[in-house]
């Protein structure tokens, strides 16, 4: 009995819309034009965050401001304005040394930790332990090409002899300053960057 119902409403209603087609060309129109909107809206946030990237630039005052999590953020999109469009903020418990992820133009695989110092220069500096867990993970979990420690602060003279030691890079106050609001690449900064995975248009 059910299905009979069923069957007869179903007949009902399509011959309700044959009657109606002008309702279905409607909802078709209705439908078309609330998609070319929606498709019309992600174009243009899509163009948005491309200008915005491209014209990305930080003050170390406005980057000392920030909540450590929100600093992470910074980094990340720094690197997306660079060019690493698959930059990630991976930050939070758990993370195992790693606070951002990216890859670069040139195919390399970038590992990055945030130290971040409220404080600026007057916090503490960052340390030889803090180097230690970057690359006791950088390579061997995260699979990094690059290996990279950015704070706002200090760094030790042992933390940095330390880096260069193990092939790890140090981002401080003052090359985060350049790197941030200028608009260089980070791996122009740099010394040392093992050369890239491959051709690009760049090279």
């Amino acid at each position: 009995m059910t299905a009979v119902v069923a069957v007869a409403l179903v007949v009902s209603v399509v011959n309700w819309l044959l009657a109606h087609w002008w309702v279905l060309l409607a909802v078709g129109i209705l439908a078309a034009l609330a998609g070319g909107g929606w498709l019309y809206q992600k174009r243009q946030q899509v163009r948005w965050e491309a200008v915005r990237a491209q014209g990305l630039r930080y003050g170390l005052s406005q980057l000392d401001a920030l909540h450590h999590s929100r600093f992470e953020e910074a980094v990340r999109d720094l690197m997306r304005r660079d060019g690493c469009t698959d930059a990630t903020r991976v930050g939070g418990r758990g993370d195992l040394g790693a606070d951002v992820k990216a890859t670069d133009p040139y195919g390399r695989r970038w590992v990055i930790q945030c130290k971040h110092r409220p404080n600026g220069l007057s916090g503490s500096a960052v340390g030889t332990p803090d180097l230690q867990v970057l690359n006791g993970t950088a390579r061997q979990v995260h699979a990094a090409d690059v290996a990279v420690i950015v704070t706002n602060g200090r760094v030790t003279a042992p933390a940095v002899a330390f880096a260069k030691q193990q092939r790890l890079h140090v981002v401080d106050r003052h090359t985060l300053g350049a790197w941030a609001s200028g608009p260089r690449p980070l791996w122009e900064l740099l010394r040392a960057v093992p050369p890239p995975r491959k051709p690009t248009s760049l090279s």
